[in-house]
């Protein structure tokens, strides 16, 4: 530690270098404790979400994503987003994908036919269906939100350029 008067004792270039290394670590470490605060404030409103809405679960693709009411972009930027008025049978879910930053429905590029999907209600009861179907649509097309007769989910993402939509279409 450096008292007042040895730090007046100090040439001026000295003085100096010490004030600005104090503001630099200073800055430092709050920048750490701002990055720090948020990705623990992050990680608990996830764990929060995760405990009490709806889950989307893909075990083989490691996705498991609260899902919240609406489609909404303050609904995305924390969770998927259920569309409020899919079809009668047709649970429909919209999430975030990009080849560049860590969303919800990256892998779903990968999703094969028979991998098993889970949705857990908010009693954690499970529904499991199983991928019958992938294809891409353009965003207009808005046919694959409606009713089939049948009880399926509809996971919907963009593809890498964002210019279409990715579907993937589970069934019981």
């Amino acid at each position: 530690m450096i008292n007042a008067e040895k730090f007046r004792q100090m040439p001026l270039k000295k003085r100096m270098l010490f004030i600005v290394g104090a503001l630099l670590f200073t800055a430092g470490m709050g920048i750490l404790a701002f990055f720090g605060g948020r990705y623990i404030y992050r990680h608990a409103r996830r764990a929060y979400l995760l405990k009490n809405s709806v889950v989307l679960e893909i075990p083989e693709l490691k996705v498991k994503e609260p899902v919240l009411e609406g489609t909404e972009p303050d609904v995305l930027a924390y969770a998927c987003g259920h569309f409020p008025d899919s079809g009668d049978g047709n649970y429909c879910i919209a999430g975030h994908s990009s080849p560049y930053y860590e969303y919800a429905f990256n892998a779903l590029e990968k999703a094969e036919n028979g991998m098993e999907i889970r949705l857990y209600d908010k009693d954690k009861n499970c529904s499991v269906y199983h991928v019958a179907e992938t294809f891409i649509v353009e965003p207009s097309e808005t046919w694959i939100l409606g009713g089939f007769g049948d009880d399926r989910i509809t996971l919907v993402t963009c593809t890498d350029d964002g210019s279409q939509r990715r579907i993937v279409i589970g069934k019981k």
